[in-house]
């Protein structure tokens, strides 16, 4: 069995959600691949057009310092003047064949499992709040039905007949 080269565990904690997409950032692969962040970056405005906006965008000011203020490890991106790019899974996978290195295309491989896991698991926790949204719902209709049955139960049951009142004097 083939030594791991990078623990899932590492790799799920290099993924952020920005802009509504799961994204790992230029710093981190570049770590990862064992290259560095500029010739990163370089081989990949060499590539642009392997690069759409689904693959990969650039963040703006606001998210950088968002990411710099709750991630300790960026503290040094805090006064580069640069904006770090962000890379979804396919960008991910587009970088091994733009990188063309052997550690690269296992990185890679690595890293779409690890993102393809999370996937899965968020669409398992989808499916489970739907079915107990489900049973909730059933369970609501349940108790309506027993308070109908009841309610018909009471109708059904006879009224014990109680004795009028006589009227007048005795």
């Amino acid at each position: 069995m083939e030594k791991e080269l990078v623990p899932e565990a590492a790799i799920e904690q290099r993924i952020f959600l920005i802009r509504g997409k799961k994204v790992m950032i230029d710093r981190d692969l570049a770590g990862l691949y064992d290259v560095e962040t500029k010739y990163l970056n370089r081989q990949v405005r060499r590539n642009k057009e392997r690069f759409p906006e689904e693959f990969m965008f650039q963040l703006m000011p606001d998210e950088k310092d968002e990411l710099v203020t709750n991630w300790h490890r960026f503290e040094s991106m805090k006064h580069s003047s640069v904006l770090p790019y962000v890379f979804t899974e396919h960008g991910v996978a587009m970088l091994a064949s733009v990188l063309n290195s052997d550690i690269a295309v296992k990185i890679s491989i690595i890293i779409i499992k690890t993102f393809v896991k999370l996937r899965e698991v968020l669409l398992t926790h989808k499916d489970l709040a739907y079915k107990l949204a489900e049973l909730e719902r059933k369970e609501k209709h349940d108790e309506n039905i027993q308070a109908i049955f009841e309610a018909i139960r009471k109708l059904m049951t006879p009224q014990p007949i109680k004795p009028k009142p006589q009227i007048g004097f005795k």
